[in-house]
């Protein structure tokens, strides 16, 4: 759960670079913007899942679903923050870095070794 977390992290720091070696400052900042949309959601997930894995019993599929509720809420709550404050944003770069932290996953359900 956490290696997911720390692949989108790296993630999201290789795309902010590419971004911004390919179209600029803005693109770099809109794409770490994007990514981070995701990563920190799914970081406070993997906290609260991690917390409620170490109570008796375990975690419920209850407390999955709220936190999951509550991922897809911040990241959208998030997004909307950084189209409504950051001006010049670059839309392209804010999708690919969105696009390239959710594939991330993808990455630590292949990777074993990681």
């Amino acid at each position: 759960m956490f290696r997911a977390v720390l692949l989108q992290i790296v993630a999201t720091f290789v795309v902010a670079a590419i971004a911004g070696l390919l179209a600029g400052w803005n693109a770099a900042v809109s794409a770490m913007l994007g990514g981070l949309a995701i990563v920190l959601p799914n970081s406070l997930f993997a906290l609260r899942l991690f917390a409620e894995s170490r109570k008796p019993g375990g975690a419920s599929a209850a407390s999955f679903f709220v936190g999951e509720f509550m991922k897809v809420a911040a990241t959208i709550a998030l997004l909307a923050a950084a189209a409504s404050l950051y001006r010049d944003m670059h839309w392209l770069a804010l999708i690919a870095g969105l696009i390239v932290v959710l594939k991330a996953n993808l990455l630590a359900l292949l990777s074993k070794k990681f």
